[in-house]
């Protein structure tokens, strides 16, 4: 397969989780009002409308929106030029390390996007367990985790190359 094939591929995969989270975003926040939740599977699961002015679980959300949008927006363009490098600086063989970076690139970007245009992000998968609630998300998130456990998996698993045997140049008689 040629380079120019693998990159559409890989490039086709980050659009794809761009738009499918993009669509379900906009889908939320047409269809429901802000903290509007509809449960889906009683005591574990709903589609809950939130924004997110922070980073994962929250992180900085009591900053000032004008340091918030400084500090992710120029955070969140590093990232996906450092994941765009670190794509094609990669092995060409090494298919799951590019799809995994391929996800995390996708997710980036969804994530961007909404802080670009909103200020934060958008998050509405929200599980739960009685009164234990785990942050809500979104798609962009979930390519994101699922992108960096892949990758975290593929480098605990990677096999060394196996070094050829040393031979002296004068074997001992």
């Amino acid at each position: 397969m040629s380079n120019s094939v693998r990159y559409l591929l890989l490039g086709l995969l980050s659009l794809a989780i761009v738009v499918l989270d993009q669509v379900t975003k906009l889908s939320v926040m047409e269809s429901m009002r802000l903290h509007e939740s509809i449960p889906v599977v009683s005591n574990f699961f709903s589609i809950t409308y939130i924004r997110n002015p922070g980073a994962a679980f929250g992180f900085l959300s009591s900053s000032s929106s004008s340091f918030r949008f400084v500090f992710f927006g120029v955070t969140s363009i590093f990232a996906v030029g450092l994941l765009g490098t670190i794509l094609v600086r990669m092995p060409k063989d090494d298919w799951m390390g590019r799809l995994s970076v391929a996800a995390i690139l996708g997710g980036a970007i969804g994530n961007l996007l909404d802080r670009l245009r909103y200020g934060e992000v958008i998050d509405f998968l929200d599980f739960y367990f009685n009164a234990y609630h785990f942050p809500a998300f979104n798609v962009a998130d979930s390519a994101i985790t699922v992108g960096v456990a892949f990758l975290i998996l593929h480098f605990a698993l990677e096999k060394e190359p196996e070094a050829a045997p040393v031979i002296p140049e004068n074997p001992p008689s």
